[in-house]
C-alpha cells in the first residue's frame, strides 16, 4: 500500500479537485431540465388540446421548481467545495506552502499580488518563478502567525484560568503556560521578521518586472519614433521634388502664353 505523503499534493486530490470545479455547473441542468423537457415533449407530441395545456402547464411548473431546486443543489456544491478547498490548502500548508501549490493558494492573495504575479509569469518567467517563491514564503509565513495568534489566545485563556483557581499549587503550570507563552511569542517574532522581507522581496521583484516592460515599452516606441525619423528626409525630399515640379510647370506654361501673345500682338499692330 502507498503511503500518502503529508502535505503533499497527491492524484487523488487533483481528481476531487477537477470534480469539484465542474459538479456545480453540471449539477444545476441535471437538476432542473430533466422534468421540463418531458413535460414539454408530451405537450409536443399530445394531440388533444387540454391534455396539451396541462402538459405545458406542468413544464413551466416544473422548470420553475427545477430553478429552485438545482440552485439549492448548486449552493449546497460551492459551500462543500470551498470547505473543501480549505482542507486543502491547510494540508499543503502543513509542512510549508512550496513554490508550484502557490495556486491552491489564490484567494489567500491580494488583487495587486495576483495582478504581478500573472504579468511577470507571462513577461518574465524567471522573475515569475522567483515572485512565485516568495509568494509561497509570503503565504506561509502569514499563515504561521495567524496560528500562533490563535494558540496564543488560548495559552493566555488558561493562564487566567490557572491564576483564578484557589487553594491549588498551580506554580509548575504557571510557569509551563508562560513558557509556552514565550515561544509562541518568539515564533510570532520570527514569522514577522521573515513577513517583512517576503513582503519588500515581493515588492523588488515587482519593480524589477515593471522596469523591465518599461524599457520594453520604451525600445519599442524609440525604434518607432527613430524609423519615423528615418523617414522624415525622404518625405521632405519628395515635397521639395513636388514643389519644384509645380514650379518648372508654371514656368512653361508661363512661356507658352507670352510665346502664343508675341505673335497676336505682331499682327495686331501691322
Amino acid at each position: 500500500m502507498i503511503q500518502e505523503t503529508p502535505g503533499k499534493l497527491t492524484a487523488k486530490d487533483r481528481k476531487l479537485a477537477n470534480f469539484f470545479y465542474w459538479t456545480p455547473w453540471i449539477a444545476f441542468p441535471l437538476v432542473a431540465l430533466p422534468f421540463p423537457l418531458v413535460f414539454f415533449f408530451l405537450f409536443l407530441t399530445s394531440a388533444a388540446t387540454d391534455t396539451a395545456a396541462v402538459y405545458l402547464l406542468l413544464a413551466g411548473v416544473g422548470l420553475a421548481l427545477g430553478a429552485f431546486v438545482g440552485g439549492l443543489v448548486l449552493i449546497l456544491l460551492f459551500i462543500y467545495r470551498q470547505r473543501w478547498l480549505r482542507r486543502l490548502r491547510d494540508k499543503l500548508a502543513a509542512d510549508g506552502i512550496t513554490a508550484s501549490e502557490v495556486i491552491w493558494f489564490t484567494e489567500e492573495l491580494s488583487t495587486a499580488e495576483r495582478k504581478t504575479l500573472l504579468e511577470t509569469s507571462k513577461h518574465s518567467p524567471l522573475l515569475g518563478d522567483a515572485y512565485r517563491e516568495t509568494l509561497a514564503s509570503r503565504l506561509t509565513a502569514s499563515r504561521i502567525i495567524a496560528t500562533t495568534d490563535k494558540e496564543l489566545v488560548k495559552v493566555r485563556s488558561r493562564i487566567n484560568r490557572a491564576r483564578a483557581l484557589a487553594g491549588a499549587d498551580t506554580k509548575t503550570l504557571l510557569i509551563d503556560l508562560e513558557s509556552d507563552q514565550q515561544q509562541l511569542q518568539m515564533l510570532k517574532t520570527e514569522s514577522n521578521a521573515r513577513l517583512a522581507e517576503a513582503r519588500a522581496r515581493l515588492h523588488t521583484i515587482e519593480a524589477a518586472g515593471s522596469r523591465s516592460l518599461n524599457q520594453a515599452e520604451t525600445q519599442a516606441m524609440l525604434r518607432r519614433l527613430s524609423a519615423t525619423q528615418d523617414h522624415l528626409p525622404l518625405v521632405i525630399e519628395m515635397d521639395q521634388l513636388e514643389r519644384k515640379s509645380l514650379q518648372e510647370a508654371e514656368r512653361d506654361l508661363k512661356e507658352r502664353e507670352s510665346s502664343l501673345d508675341t505673335p497676336g500682338g505682331s499682327g495686331s499692330s501691322r
